[in-house]
């Protein structure tokens, strides 16, 4: 039997795209300039598999005879959130990028959502999450009134202390938003974002939901299903794809529960489609410009890594990439539009180039060949490279 494994590891970008400056990410590269300012990383396993054979990277060696194939993907749809990301590297390319809001949303849209959930509002602006906390957290705890706030990217946040709203009393006002943003407000995601503790120490608690827009077609994960495959989703990748197409979801609350997740994925079905999402480059080390963070979760997961490979049986197939980039030695704590790598493993233990891919959906394209279904219109495979 065979089994596909994707590991996206989100945020962590492998150097800027032609169109970054577009974006105001002109210098961004997330590997190369977090290894730079670390003093090169120390990441084994990975540097088996041929990462350092990508680009330069401090402390990662180019090795003579990688156990993976290797490169790296550009992104065709504009933008660069985790959305987008995630659906174009399953089939999904869009042709116009989602709504953002630079200035905040417009006031007849907080007016209309004060009106549904029953309660006013502060904030309304763009935001670090942690940052909005210390700022509004006491008001909103003498007010009640929920935090809403947004990024560079197209989300939606609302913020609400433990205290003050349940945690279902959150996620009915996000599934509220859901409802409310469509058409030329469709944002990508309406995300919960609960917080605990006591000014000025507040923190966020690990019960983040989001409520993500539904793909307007059909991914990889929805083709796969309907082919009788098992498709697992670890992670946030379910709420990424609005909750359609896989066969059993788990969440994990951080990403060396993620890598046992996968483990145990592996374990429970002889074939199918194991997707994971590694959360905490992006969620808790990016964002907030954590080099040492970021430094040692990826310690960490090159180890997570090393546990899958091991399980790793004669017919599977492994790839390893991201979403996006999220370069945490910029004064930007916001998304950066960059190259991925991939990396793709096989039984055969012997890489190729993969080079420059032009897609994203290069990657669904490839698992679509390696099952045999039909479905996937975007993206060029590369599966002959890695079994050949």
């Amino acid at each position: 039997m065979k089994k596909a494994i994707v590991l996206i590891l989100d945020g962590v970008g492998i150097g800027e795209l032609p169109d970054a400056a577009e974006y105001g990410d002109e210098g961004s590269n997330t590997l190369v300039n977090l290894a730079r300012s670390c003093g090169g990383l120390k990441l084994p396993v990975l540097e088996q598999l041929g990462l350092g054979n990508i680009t330069a990277i401090d402390g990662v060696k180019q090795v003579d005879k990688p156990l993976a194939c290797f490169g790296k993907m550009a992104e065709k749809s504009p933008g660069k959130d985790s959305t987008s990301g995630h659906w174009e590297l399953f089939g999904l390319i869009l042709e116009k990028p989602f709504p953002t809001y630079p200035n905040g949303f417009p006031d007849e849209t907080i007016k209309e959502f004060e009106t549904r959930i029953n309660h006013k509002v502060i904030g309304n602006i763009p935001a670090s999450g942690t940052e909005i906390i210390k700022k509004l957290g006491d008001e909103h705890i003498q007010t009640g009134k929920p935090i809403v706030y947004t990024s560079a990217d197209s989300v939606f946040q609302i913020a609400c202390h433990t205290a003050v709203f349940s945690l279902n009393e959150l996620y009915r006002f996000c599934e509220i938003a859901r409802k409310l943003l469509t058409k030329e407000h469709n944002v990508a995601r309406v995300i919960a974002r609960p917080f605990t503790g006591e000014s000025p120490d507040f923190y966020r608690t690990k019960d983040r939901r989001d409520y993500s827009i539904l793909p307007p077609e059909p991914t990889l994960l929805d083709i796969a299903k309907e082919n009788g495959l098992n498709v697992i989703a670890i992670g946030k990748i379910d709420d990424l794809f609005g909750h359609r197409g896989y066969t059993k979801s788990y969440h994990s609350v951080n990403d060396l529960e993620c890598v046992n997740f996968v483990l145990k994925a592996i374990n429970e079905i002889d074939k199918g489609l194991i997707i994971a999402n590694f959360i905490q480059f992006d969620m808790d080390w990016g964002h907030r410009n954590d080099t040492v963070g970021f430094k040692n979760g990826l310690i960490e997961i090159d180890r997570g890594i090393g546990k899958i490979i091991e399980k790793i049986e004669e017919n599977d197939i492994l790839f390893i990439t991201a979403d996006h980039g999220n370069d945490p030695t910029t004064p930007s704590t916001d998304h950066s539009r960059e190259y991925v790598p991939i990396l793709a493993l096989t039984s055969k233990r012997s890489g190729k180039n993969l080079e420059v891919r032009k897609s994203f959906s290069d990657l669904a394209k490839t698992i679509a060949q390696y099952f045999g279904i039909n479905g996937i219109k975007n993206g060029k495979t590369f599966l002959n490279d890695c079994i050949a």
